[in-house]
């Protein structure tokens, strides 16, 4: 019997059977969690996100309502790998089979990137990647420190690379986890704990290859805080040569393998060998060479000793004076003579230049120049005084004075100027009048022109 004749049968219309089925599912699956790669993304005006989530056999309807699409940290793009909390349900209009979206979340790598790239910008403006805080490695370490997997590949590569590189270096392994959730808090405190040991005085932070997920401890914030406070140099050497993790970057130097970071840590064993063995030819020979050099300067002091022997250098001294008192006799002799000649050179010149010969010679001249001399002032006084008769006589002769003695005068005016005619004198003028011997003074009291 089918329905058609079966009386009893419930007939649906369209919409209750999309009505009871929407509720069957919401009852059923509510609030699953449900990962997938978003397609066919459709943003209309109304703020709403329609999208298929699917996987690699299966795709399923799904809508994001406007208020829980404001609140996402990520811009949804087709091709981003999601995790997505939702409600099962059903489009009753058209029957669809869809998810009502509450939240979701990237995942795989693109997440992961996104994450690591904001949490390295974030330590970068920090400081914590500053070239000024790195730490210089030791030349040759006391001991070495190892932060890695016990069990892992890494480890043997890096025990393999330290044996034959310096196998006389002590090495301390601190075992960690270096996957999973639990492995930032392991190597967090393995790093702690060798600063607070101080067994080793540089540590070498490794594990192999991996995805981005795999190497995640070491792309954690408490790791890279780990390393950046730490006083004991780090050398990070994780994955292969194109895995760059924070911890790298932190890290005081980064080395692209394990392999290469144990042998960044170590000095070549083989090189230092062969610089110590030529170290020890040099030392050989500069140690041949100061033995030579010292033998012959012993030589030379024992034979310098021999010439400064006291009894030796009294002889050199007692002949070295023979010597100098032959010279200085010598030069008293050559010098008395010398002398002596000089003093009979000088006492023929001094007897030539005799002042007595001269001062006789000089008396004599001078008598006769002073005879010449008086004789000469006689004759010349007599000269003058016959001349200055003659003269008297001529003046005499010519003189006013004699001419006042034969009866005349000379008048003048009041100024003394002789007065020689009657233009010169006026009425009631007074005139002096020399005598030959006195004078007068008179008015004149008449004038006669002729």
């Amino acid at each position: 019997m089918d329905s058609f004749t079966n009386p009893k049968a419930t007939i649906y219309s369209v919409s209750q059977l999309n009505r009871n089925v929407k509720s069957l599912l919401e009852q059923n699956f509510f609030s699953i969690q449900v990962t997938g790669e978003i397609s066919n993304l459709s943003r209309p005006a109304s703020g709403h996100l329609y999208f298929s989530l699917k996987d690699d056999r299966a795709q399923v309807r799904c809508a994001l309502f406007r208020s829980q699409a404001q609140r996402l940290k990520f811009i949804p793009e087709n091709g981003l790998q999601i995790q997505a909390s939702a409600n099962v349900s059903l489009y009753e209009a058209r029957g669809d089979y869809q998810l009502i979206i509450n939240q979701m979340q990237e995942t795989g790598d693109g997440a992961l990137r996104r994450a690591y790239e904001q949490l390295k910008a974030k330590l970068d403006a920090k400081g914590l990647f500053s070239p000024e805080h790195k730490q210089q490695l030791p030349l040759l370490p006391k001991s070495i420190g190892i932060i890695t997997s016990p069990s892992g590949a890494a480890i043997r590569d890096i025990l393999s690379v330290l044996a034959r590189r310096f196998p006389g270096i002590p090495v301390i392994i601190y075992p960690v986890m270096v996957q999973g959730n639990e492995a930032k808090y392991e190597i967090n405190q393995a790093i702690i704990t060798a600063n607070q040991r101080k067994e080793c005085d540089v540590l070498l932070l490794a594990r192999g290859g991996g995805s981005l997920e795999d190497l995640w401890a070491f792309n954690e914030e408490m790791v890279a805080n780990a390393i950046y406070k730490s006083q004991l140099p780090i050398i990070s050497g994780i994955g292969h040569e194109t895995d760059t993790t924070i911890a790298d970057y932190v890290a005081d130097l980064r080395a692209a393998t394990p392999t290469a970071a144990a042998e960044h840590c170590t000095p070549d064993g083989q090189q230092w060998l062969g610089q110590f063995m030529a170290y020890e030819q040099r030392l050989s020979q500069l140690i041949k060479n100061t033995l030579q050099q010292t033998t012959q300067h012993l030589d030379w002091l024992t034979k310098n000793l021999q010439l400064q022997h006291p009894g030796k250098q009294l002889e050199n001294k007692s002949q070295r004076l023979a010597e100098l008192e032959l010279r200085l006799t010598n030069k008293i002799k050559n010098q008395l003579n010398q002398a002596q000649a000089k003093l009979t050179t000088h006492h023929a010149q001094l007897w030539q230049y005799n002042p007595a010969h001269t001062l006789q010679r000089l008396k004599s001249e001078h008598l006769a120049l002073n005879n010449r001399l008086n004789m000469h002032i006689n004759n010349k006084l007599h000269e003058q005084q016959e001349k200055l008769g003659h003269l008297s006589q001529t003046l005499n002769i010519v003189s006013p004075l004699a001419t006042l003695h034969r009866g005349y005068t000379l008048s003048t005016d009041e100024q003394g100027k002789l007065i020689s005619t009657t233009q010169q004198v006026s009425i009631g003028q007074i005139i002096q009048t020399r005598l030959a011997t006195g004078s007068i003074s008179s008015q004149i009291q008449e004038i006669n022109h002729e």
